[in-house]
């Protein structure tokens, strides 16, 4: 069988502490769980999937949640293992944990790093204890900067999230915070716009008008500000929410980025799988419940793989390469689709965004400017043939 492109495999651990207000992930709270038996349903769906994609190179290991730095090292351990059994390596392998700053120690991380973990991320989302608290997080600011502290101790690589544009900051209160997260990276920092998503409290509590978030104009030049800073300190944007110095960038991300295949294993977790020049969406049982008896019962939880349609694989691929400072390969979109990038893409409209400084294009590549990037979530469709309908792309 022939070796296929870049492949990562994504670990869902579902539990947390808490649930926080403004979180749509696949996450809950349970009072007692057995690590022993959720250790051997990774491990068994581990077996099935290779036993579909055995000859493919291991390139990264993403433990995401939930709160995965909630298993034990023992489970974490033995997962990398069988990977590592079951499936060729890279040398190089990227291996991150995700960790709230709650469930971080000392010991535990040394553990984690014994087991195999090359990289951690951590959760960190404010340097503000009031904004902490309405984020619903569990720790507050002197407990996140010593979570990075012994992050910095114990790991080379390490990356922590921030979330802004969050109700009553100024511009001014975040270019103080962005200043001070700087001067504790070590080369790579995730930071989101906080955004309401459907099923979360904040979306209820939006709705009722219990807080206002910024609005566009105001949003944009929140964007803008940490465009500026980061790239001040050389921590530039190579996608539109992660900033790296130049070979920091998540090897993971990139990944789901690049269009690569990824097995997704745990409860709600997706992946994409090409298997004899087709692609197929996988999808996990989103209940831990039924996903543990799922696998007990039949060693998966996955539902039956979904075949997805060129056209498809050429506008998911799209919409995930335009996220990239670099752009997306109009050779790579053509070999995912089989046809060529003009079936798909309406040139008047890649000449008009350009027109708008929107967009470059540039021998074989699209790629969005500054400007092109504010208006992402509308440029996938305005360049689309027929505006046709974008498929939901879940990176697990």
């Amino acid at each position: 069988m022939k070796q296929q492109g870049q492949f990562g495999v994504y670990i869902h651990w579902p539990f947390c502490l808490a649930k926080c207000p403004y979180c749509d992930f696949n996450s809950h709270v349970r009072e007692g769980i057995d690590h022993d038996l959720w250790r051997d349903a990774y491990l068994r769906s581990i077996d099935h999937y290779a036993s579909l994609v055995p000859a493919r190179q291991v390139e990264s290991i993403y433990f995401g949640g939930g709160t995965p730095s909630l298993m034990v090292p023992e489970t974490v351990e033995a997962i990398i293992d069988r990977i590592q059994q079951k499936w060729q390596v890279s040398n190089d392998i990227e291996i991150t944990l995700e960790a709230n700053p709650t469930s971080v120690e000392a010991e535990k991380f040394r553990a984690f790093r014994e087991a195999g973990i090359n990289r951690v991320s951590l959760g960190v989302q404010a340097l503000n204890n009031s904004d902490l608290k309405f984020l619903g997080r569990q720790h507050n600011v002197k407990e996140a900067l010593k979570a990075i502290d012994i992050a910095r101790e114990n790991f080379y690589r390490y990356s922590f999230d921030l979330i802004y544009a969050r109700p009553k900051q100024t511009l001014k209160d975040w270019q103080e915070e962005l200043e001070r997260a700087v001067t504790y990276t070590n080369g790579h920092l995730s930071l989101y716009q906080l955004t309401i998503e459907r099923g979360t409290q904040f979306y209820q509590d939006y709705a009722q008008k219990k807080f206002v978030v910024p609005g566009e104009e105001l949003a944009a030049d929140f964007y803008n500000l940490t465009q500026d800073v980061l790239e001040a300190h050389n921590l530039p944007a190579y996608e539109v929410s992660n900033h790296a110095r130049a070979g920091d960038e998540s090897r993971h991300n990139l990944i789901y980025w690049h269009y690569g295949d990824y097995v997704g294993i745990g409860p709600g977790a997706h992946g994409r799988l090409t298997m004899e020049d087709n692609k197929f969406a996988t999808r996990e049982h989103r209940s831990p419940e039924i996903w543990l008896e799922r696998v007990a019962e039949q060693g998966s939880g996955v539902h039956p793989f979904e075949g997805v349609p060129p056209e498809d694989r050429f506008v998911e691929a799209l919409m995930m390469g335009l996220r990239l400072r670099d752009g997306v390969s109009l050779l790579a979109l053509e070999r995912e689709a089989g046809q060529n990038w003009q079936d798909f893409i309406d040139e008047d409209h890649v000449n008009q965004a350009a027109k708008e400084g929107w967009l470059v294009h540039q021998d074989d590549c699209l790629r969005l400017t500054h400007e092109g990037l504010l208006r992402l979530n509308a440029m996938v469709p305005y360049l689309l043939r027929e505006r046709r309908a974008q498929p939901a792309v879940v990176a697990a």
